[in-house]
């Protein structure tokens, strides 16, 4: 038999004859007529070949057939049951979940430190991961349930991605405090005559911000380069280069290794970072609940 041939509500009936013995108590509990279930139960005798169940004086008895095939029915109805029960409530007061999410390492220094203890906080048995967005392929990884949640500036993001916007930014000029740029106007003149720490990055959109900086003729491949933006405080707090970087990492930067910052005389660019999820994913309670604690964190209005 195909099963493609088969009705699967006849095995609904099946499944409480088999339960109650009882044409009359089965059509109660599946709220149908007598008839409806004896004519269910002719249906699916004629497609598996056997009687399934005898009338006796003690009711319905089922055949060996019928014994050997309850409890896989019994089984694979309760798996149904379960796949189309709506998803209980994440709570994550008491959810021990680990989420994943793929950003970058600029992305890593700004959102996990606020994430950790927000975490701490309201979710002390949730735990976080991250891998780097650049070494994953974010659509698959998202439409498989591999990562959760992306945050980045991400352009090249596919349409079957849903994001929403978290804020925009601007690049400034990054150097250790005390440095010449810190004093007077920070012009293009001074910051060309500047020895620079050029992040050697291929992704879009930083890319993009290099062939600024060339084209302006600030001979930024002249100097040294690092492939991410990590190094660039531990670099920049010991040496007399420059750095082109996104704001929120020379605010978070500039306390902790002694450095200061200038708006870049350039027009480059504005960085707007998104987080994005998969569509497969929207209503799931955990990822909702995940979503809403970074919008509240890190999303600003406008």
């Amino acid at each position: 038999m195909d099963l493609r041939d088969l009705d699967l509500n006849l095995l609904l009936v099946f499944h409480e004859v088999f339960r109650e013995r009882q044409i009359s108590s089965a059509a109660k509990r599946l709220r149908l007529t007598q008839s409806a279930v004896s004519n269910a139960l002719a249906r699916l005798r004629r497609s598996v070949g056997d009687d399934l169940f005898v009338r006796t004086s003690d009711g319905m008895q089922p055949t060996p057939y019928a014994q050997r095939m309850a409890g896989p029915v019994a089984e694979a109805l309760l798996h149904v049951e379960r796949a189309l029960r709506p998803q209980a409530a994440f709570d994550p007061a008491v959810s021990r979940r680990r989420f994943t999410l793929a950003m970058t390492d600029v992305g890593e220094t700004y959102f996990m430190p606020r994430l950790i203890d927000a975490c701490a906080a309201v979710a002390p048995g949730v735990a976080l991961d991250t891998v780097r967005a650049g070494t994953t392929d974010l659509r698959a990884a998202l439409e498989a349930g591999r990562v959760d949640l992306a945050v980045g500036a991400f352009d090249d993001a596919p349409e079957v991605l849903v994001q929403r916007r978290l804020f925009r930014q601007h690049f400034v000029s990054l150097y250790r405090r005390g440095h010449a740029l810190g004093d007077g106007e920070h012009t293009l003149a001074r910051l060309a005559a500047a020895r620079h720490l050029r992040v050697s990055s291929m992704e879009s959109p930083y890319d993009g911000i290099n062939q600024a900086l060339t084209q302006a003729g600030i001979a930024i491949d002249a100097g040294f380069s690092v492939p991410h933006f990590a190094a660039v405080p531990y670099i920049l707090a010991g040496t007399d280069l420059v750095a082109t970087v996104p704001l929120k990492l020379a605010e978070r930067a500039a306390g902790p290794f002694g450095l200061a910052y200038s708006d870049s005389p350039l027009p480059l660019p504005v960085l707007q970072t998104n987080m994005f999820w998969h569509r497969r994913y929207h209503q799931d309670e955990g990822g909702r609940w995940l979503r809403a604690l970074v919008a509240g964190l890190f999303a600003e209005p406008g």
